[in-house]
C-alpha cells in the first residue's frame, strides 16, 4: 500500500462523521470469537435499560471491541496489509465504532436514571430530616408536634 493511500484510510476512520450510515457488521471476529454482533447490538438496544446481570457482559463487549479495533487499525498504521485488505479493515473498523457508539448510548441513559432514582431518593431523605427536626415526624398519625393539643 502506497503511504498516501495508508494515511487516507486512517483519516477515513478517525472522522467524526465515518460512522453516518455506516453499518454494524453481522458477524465479526473478535479474540478468535465469532460474535453475532448486530444482532448483540440490537438486543441490548432494544431494551430499555440493561439488566444488571447484562451490565458486565455489555462492558466486556464494548472492551473486546475496542481492543479488536485498535488491532485492526495498528494493521494499517503498521502497513502490514495490501490497499484492498486496509479497505476491508477500514469498513470493519467503522462498523465497530458504530456498534460501540450504539452501546455507549445505552450506557448514558442508564446513568441517567440511576442519577434521577438518586436525586428522588435524596430528597425523600432530606423531606424525612425535615419533618424530624422540625417536629413533625409523624404529622397523619397525630403523634408529632401538630398533632398535639395544648
Amino acid at each position: 500500500m502506497k503511504e498516501f493511500e495508508r494515511k487516507q484510510l486512517l483519516e477515513r476512520i478517525e472522522r467524526d462523521s465515518a460512522t453516518v450510515g455506516a453499518d454494524i457488521p453481522d458477524e465479526i471476529t473478535v479474540q478468535d470469537e465469532e460474535i453475532e454482533l448486530q444482532s448483540f447490538v440490537f438486543e441490548i438496544k432494544r431494551r430499555e435499560t440493561i439488566p444488571r446481570g447484562e451490565r458486565e457482559r455489555v462492558e466486556q463487549a464494548k472492551k473486546n471491541l475496542r481492543r479488536e479495533r485498535l488491532q485492526r487499525k495498528q494493521r494499517i498504521e503498521d502497513n502490514e496489509v495490501s490497499y484492498e485488505r486496509g479497505e476491508e479493515l477500514a469498513t470493519a473498523i467503522i462498523g465497530i465504532d458504530r456498534a460501540l457508539n450504539a452501546l455507549e448510548q445505552l450506557g448514558a441513559a442508564d446513568i441517567e436514571q440511576e442519577a434521577q432514582a438518586q436525586e428522588a431518593a435524596d430528597r425523600k431523605r432530606w423531606m424525612k430530616f425535615l419533618q424530624k427536626a422540625l417536629g413533625h415526624e409523624d404529622a397523619d398519625s397525630g403523634t408529632g408536634r401538630a398533632g398535639r393539643s395544648y
